[in-house]
């Protein structure tokens, strides 16, 4: 957050032991320097809202110990190929490009690599030194917010590629990534249906998948998806009716303008009466018999 300009230095030494890299908010020009891939203890790298003109850095898929990698609102574009190795970004929690010129479909190979997105991490931490009471902070956009996280917990796992222009579908691989809590794919060119895989990513509270080409139905699987507060699926070609049940009696007109096949509430009633209700298994229906489940009394406390 400066007025810093030029370029990124060649200078990154294999002897550092650089941990934290914060450049966002600068007039930063040019590529991202090969040399940075020598931080082998790095961490964190911001290095968003800057004017960096290049490809893709695959080269930081070595960094064994990255676990924030922020390259938003810059000038990025062509591929993201996906993993060439089987440890590429297996630490990593938040992984955010967006607002870029980014093409060609979403790296379903690092999806199947973010080892730490698909383990749970209850444990109440925060990234940085204790030893020294230091802690990193990142800016990130929550739930549609930019904020300032001035410390970071380790359970918190993001992905956004909103603001780009990925084509093809959504890959199945994202269904694997069951701590991820914020999944952001709005506004890009993907196609084809919502995978009902998104079902497993048991921990999710915020989907965007609005300004798409996506087509058919919302699956009723989502419903299953009981953390969930936001969730956006306007300006896309969906159709049918919205499913019932659980956190989709909560969201609102917005998520859903701009599809014009579809009805059921919050919207228009469908003409033929068709309804998307939740199954309702054994399980579910012992519980409902005593008023209230295991799972909501957890997540209460939670």
């Amino acid at each position: 957050m400066n007025n810093f300009q030029g370029t990124i230095p060649e200078t990154f030494s294999a002897r550092g032991s650089l941990r934290y890299l914060n450049f966002n908010g600068n007039q930063l020009q040019r590529r991202i320097p090969l040399s940075i891939s020598n931080c082998r203890n790095l961490e964190i790298l911001d290095l968003g809202n800057n004017n960096i003109d290049d490809s893709f850095p695959h080269f930081l898929e070595t960094l064994p110990e990255l676990q924030i990698l922020i390259l938003k609102s810059n000038k990025l574009h062509g591929f993201v190929k996906g993993s060439s190795t089987n440890y590429s970004f297996s630490k990593l929690r938040m992984f955010d490009l967006s607002d870029n010129m980014l093409s060609g479909p979403l790296p379903s190979g690092y999806f199947n690599n973010f080892k730490a997105m698909m383990n749970f991490d209850v444990k109440m931490e925060y990234m940085g030194q204790p030893n020294y009471s230091y802690h990193y902070s990142v800016s990130l956009t929550l739930k549609g917010v930019e904020i300032e996280l001035v410390r970071i917990q380790t359970f918190l796992t993001t992905i956004d590629l909103s603001g780009n222009k990925f084509t093809g579908e959504i890959p199945q691989s994202i269904g694997k990534l069951k701590a991820l809590k914020l999944l952001n794919l709005s506004h890009n060119q993907l196609t084809g249906n919502i995978q009902p895989s998104l079902r497993e990513l048991s921990n999710l509270e915020s989907l965007d998948l609005s300004s798409n080409f996506l087509v058919g139905r919302i699956p009723m699987q989502l419903t299953d998806l009981t953390f969930l507060q936001v969730f956006r699926v306007s300006d896309n070609r969906l159709e049918g009716p919205i499913p019932e049940g659980k956190q989709f009696n909560t969201f609102d007109k917005s998520s859903y303008e701009g599809n014009l096949g579809l009805c059921g509430f919050p919207l228009e009633k469908c003409n033929n009466g068709e309804r998307q209700k939740p199954e309702i298994s054994k399980e579910d229906d012992t519980n409902s018999k005593f008023g209230f489940g295991w799972q909501p009394v957890v997540a209460g406390y939670v």
